[in-house]
C-alpha cells in the first residue's frame, strides 16, 4: 500500500507541512488545481481544495471515497477502511 497526499499548496508549503507534521508519506503539489478540479475536490467560490480521501487499489481501481475526513481520527479511520476492503 502506498499513501500520497495532494493539495493546491506549492512545493515549498508542502515541504514545510511535511516537516512540521513529521509525515511519513509524500505530499504532492497541485498549484494550478488541475488534479483537484478533475476529481471535483475544489471548494466552491474558494481557492482551497476539499479534504477528500480516495482509496485506489494496486490495479488502479477506485475502491472508496471519503468526503467526511475528520482530521483528528483520519489515519485510524483510513486504516480500518483499507482493512475492510482487503477483508
Amino acid at each position: 500500500m502506498r499513501v500520497l497526499g495532494i493539495s493546491v499548496d506549492d512545493v515549498a508549503a508542502q515541504a514545510a507541512f511535511v516537516a512540521a507534521q513529521k509525515l511519513n508519506f509524500a505530499l504532492l503539489s497541485d498549484p494550478d488545481a488541475s488534479a483537484a478540479r478533475k476529481y471535483d475536490a475544489m471548494m466552491a467560490q474558494r481557492p482551497f481544495s476539499k479534504r477528500i480521501t480516495f482509496v485506489i487499489d494496486d490495479k488502479g481501481v477506485l475502491r472508496a471515497i471519503d468526503e467526511g475526513v475528520r482530521v483528528d481520527s483520519h489515519g485510524d479511520d483510513l486504516v480500518e477502511r483499507v482493512r475492510k476492503l482487503k477483508g
